[in-house]
């Protein structure tokens, strides 16, 4: 017994022994941590100091201690940035649903502003601007070297004045002037109608409208069908929808799945991860989904495909998201300024994290462009061809009877109509086309 406590106290003694060994360098190193971060203030406070008293005209000291606030945050990452209480009190009127400006959700690479999508039905959507144009110049002024905030604050101004914008775009030889005026800006967060037997939702942004009026234009949809016995399916057009609130993408797959983990939030600490679930209930009654993404979808846009497509609840269609899979969270500051400090990544139900690479889809389809030449043979395409019974004494046909060929004219009608969508709209049209061939090949 004796020698059992003797080795017990010995363990313990060299437990404590071993610790205090590999301690000692760890705290040597946390204090030189310490006494190197103080020094790099005093440097700060001392360039401050200076440049107030010596820089050749004088400064705004609250300007100076702001941009330096902002140029620490910007170092970090595209996401991260300081808001002055003008520009933090924009960002609260924006996810309200309406605010002043072009209409354009952007980010900043290689020094330019990149499009991350325009939004529908705004100034720049209505002068062409398109997902992945960089922004070179704004009224003749070069955007190149400035802060992302900086670069926004320029394209800001009254409503119904006029910019500028030089626009260098994949596929063009020669940067081009972009014209737009500037308009109050109103989010529709959910836009819907039916196309033959497909409800299509397009969701444009997520803000604090997107999970109401998604339930109400569903719901109303589905009356107008008489029921959802007669709808097929429903496409949920996330293109150019650069993300917004995670509450609501998190509502919004929460609408369409039963069970199952929706996303995922993991930060710096392991205790401060997140998991977010779906709880019971179905908008669309288990009929098949089919998600449309581009270059534009980001954000809460990705966390929506994503839990779609890894729960196997829709097919993902269009072409590889933007990859944006970083949380922000914004926190209130002295004077009533925020920060936008990047806090976490987010990964969908199955553990892949989208930053950077994105979404893909299942079945990749890319939007044609549209020229003056395709428009003309489209054009003389669907010009009507004559057939047999536009010849003058042709015979009828007396084998089907009124209501039969009133149903095939019908079914022509329907199918001439797909034809033009497929005109205005290729990717759309793919997606219907998808739940169609479902329903077709579904359980009878």
């Amino acid at each position: 017994m004796k020698k059992f406590a003797m080795a017990a106290v010995g363990g313990t003694l060299a437990g404590i022994v071993a610790t205090t060994y590999v301690a000692g360098p760890l705290l040597a190193q946390e204090g030189l941590r310490e006494a190197n971060v103080y020094e790099q203030l005093d440097l700060f406070g001392d360039i401050f100091e200076r440049i107030r008293a010596q820089y050749v005209e004088e400064v705004d000291e609250k300007e100076l201690i702001e941009a330096a606030i902002s140029g620490m945050l910007a170092s970090l990452d595209p996401h991260s940035s300081y808001l002055s209480p003008d520009d933090a009190a924009s960002m609260r009127v924006q996810t309200r649903g309406e605010f002043g400006g072009l209409g354009i959700e952007v980010t900043q690479e290689e020094g330019f502003v990149k499009v991350v999508s325009p939004i529908d039905g705004t100034p720049a959507d209505e002068a062409g601007m398109e997902a992945g144009d960089f922004i070179t110049h704004v009224d003749g002024e070069s955007v190149l070297g400035l802060s992302l905030d900086d670069a926004v604050e320029l394209m800001r101004g009254p409503v119904g004045s006029e910019i500028v914008i030089t626009v260098v775009r994949e596929g063009e030889a020669e940067p081009f002037d972009v014209s737009i005026i500037r308009d109050t800006i109103k989010l529709t967060a959910v836009r819907a109608r039916t196309e033959g037997d497909t409800v299509v939702m397009r969701i444009t942004t997520f803000n604090d409208q997107t999970t109401p009026n998604l339930e109400e234009n569903l719901k109303k949809q589905i009356e107008e069908a008489g029921g959802m016995d007669n709808v097929n399916g429903i496409v949920l057009d996330l293109r150019n929808n650069p993300g917004g609130l995670l509450t609501q993408a998190i509502k919004v797959a929460d609408s369409f799945l039963e069970s199952g983990e929706i996303v995922s939030t993991r930060g710096r600490d392991p205790e401060d991860g997140e998991r977010f679930n779906a709880t019971p209930g179905d908008l669309a009654e288990g009929k098949p989904i089919v998600v449309l993404i581009n270059g534009g979808s980001a954000s809460a846009s990705e966390i929506v495909a994503g839990a779609l497509q890894d729960h196997r609840r829709a097919i993902v269609v269009g072409t590889k998201s933007f990859g944006k899979g970083s949380v922000q969270t914004v926190m209130p500051l002295k004077g009533e300024g925020a920060m936008r400090l990047t806090t976490a990544r987010y990964y969908t139900p199955s553990g892949r994290s989208i930053q950077a690479l994105g979404v893909s889809p299942d079945i990749v389809v890319a939007q044609p462009r549209r020229t003056a030449a395709a428009e003309e043979e489209n054009d003389s395409s669907t010009r009507r061809s004559r057939s047999e019974a536009d010849l003058r004494g042709s015979l009828n046909n007396d084998s089907l009877s009124e209501d039969e060929i009133r149903q095939i004219e019908e079914e022509r009608e329907k199918a001439e109509k797909a034809a033009e969508l497929r005109e205005q709209d290729y990717q759309l049209a793919y997606a219907i086309d998808i739940l169609k061939g479902m329903v077709a090949l579904g359980p009878k």
